[in-house]
């Protein structure tokens, strides 16, 4: 059996029919590919190569042996090839979700951290809504996901806290507590508050009932800023649980480039 250091000397040297290039190609010293064909050569028991101090030729037999290895060679190297950088992660395709425009504009900071520290990795970037986080992860339409601190599902991992915002009560225009400039978070039990999931599908939906004088809701503080709607207004609510977001993916999906796209996440907001 012929080592994989004699196969990559043979063959370099097959190609340039000079000991010192092949030397630095392959990044070691001219004598030791001397060394290592005149091995190979009492190995398989034929010269491989004609020497003169002025050139460098292969034998019928190494021409034969070199054209017969090389394909399969080349397939093998290239198959390597892609296996490191599968182990590695870092090329292909990452999808990553995000919920709400703010959040978008968040990953899009990421995503030009991330490609300049990676660009052979593709990033697409999908929009999903609240309820379509958990599904995604799990059906493989999104690697990841940054999203609202409130996934707390087995199965699904929540990764480093990326923002923190204030959270504000959103409440019909002409609400009583919209005279107040902020109301004790106990007061929230004198009121509906209404929630994704069990009252709508979508932000929009859940303002609009809101609006619409159906109950409350409770938001992060950028709602104001993205959401303004003349039925609608804010209400800061005091010592509140702040919001917090932040990126999530399922259990057992830790890949180099998930782990990548983290941490060019931590360095963004840093």
């Amino acid at each position: 059996m012929l080592e994989r250091h004699e196969l990559e000397a043979f063959l370099t040297l097959a190609e340039e029919l000079h000991f010192g290039r092949t030397a630095e190609r392959l990044h070691v010293s001219t004598a030791r590919i001397s060394q290592t064909i005149a091995k190979l050569e009492r190995r398989v028991g034929v010269r491989l190569f004609d020497r003169t101090s002025r050139r460098v030729q292969l034998t019928p037999v190494g021409a034969e042996l070199a054209a017969s290895v090389r394909p399969a060679w080349t397939t093998i190297t290239e198959a390597v090839t892609r296996a490191v950088a599968a182990g590695r992660g870092l090329t292909g395709t990452l999808t990553v979700a995000f919920t709400g425009p703010a959040a978008g504009q968040l990953v899009m900071g990421v995503v030009q951290t991330f490609r300049e520290r990676h660009p052979e990795c593709e990033v697409r970037i999908r929009e999903a809504q609240f309820a379509d986080v958990v599904p995604w992860l799990w059906e493989g339409e999104a690697d990841l996901a940054l999203t609202r601190h409130s996934v707390d599902v087995q199965g699904v991992v929540t990764g480093p806290v990326l923002v923190t915002e204030a959270q504000m009560l959103a409440v019909p225009a002409g609400h009583p507590f919209t005279r107040r400039p902020s109301i004790p978070v106990a007061e929230l039990s004198r009121v509906p508050v209404l929630e994704i999931d069990s009252s709508a599908a979508t932000l929009n939906e859940l303002l609009t009932l809101v609006g619409a004088g159906s109950g409350t809701a409770l938001v992060g503080a950028h709602t104001r800023r993205y959401f303004q709607r003349p039925d609608v207004a804010y209400v800061a609510v005091e010592r509140a649980e702040p919001v917090r977001w932040g990126l999530v993916w399922r259990t057992g999906a830790e890949s180099a480039r998930v782990r990548a796209f983290a941490e060019a996440a931590e360095q963004t907001v840093s």
